[in-house]
């Protein structure tokens, strides 16, 4: 029996962390997602740090930020990838995301052009010299 309540406890905050990975451009906020799971906010916020390491919150803001860095080095404007990822203002995504990330927005975008580029001049140096060595690419 304890076996079954704990397996249906993990389903209900399973189910609301799918629901963050679903609607994370969308305006949700932590009643949304605890309704996901009928769980009360204290409590819900309690087991979903205990399973995932991080608030609901702090989980949203990285699922948000992850997202937003794959948009930025696709060549998506800070504009469009801070209304894509869910922020209503691109001056808070860009405070969140240079806090995240280290750096602001523009730089990262930068930098992943400037590495795509340097891939494509010389690609060899981006494979693992080991592999490289083993199949005789660096004689």
């Amino acid at each position: 029996m304890e076996q079954y309540e704990k397996i249906y406890l993990y389903k209900r905050i399973v189910k609301a962390k799918l629901f963050i990975d679903d609607h994370y451009a969308e305006n949700i906020d932590l009643g949304n997602i605890c309704d996901q799971a009928n769980f009360s906010r204290f409590h819900f916020i309690r087991l979903f740090k205990s399973i995932y390491g991080s608030t609901p919150n702090n989980y949203l803001i990285k699922t948000r930020m992850e997202k937003a860095k794959i948009l930025l080095a696709k060549g998506h404007s800070v504009l469009e990838t801070s209304i894509m990822v869910g922020f209503d203002s691109p001056t808070s995504f860009a405070g969140m995301f240079k806090r995240i990330a280290g750096q602001t927005p523009s730089s990262f975008q930068k930098k992943q052009h400037a590495q795509k580029n340097a891939m494509q001049l010389n690609p060899l140096l981006f494979v693992p010299n080991c592999f490289a060595e083993n199949n005789g690419w660096t004689k």
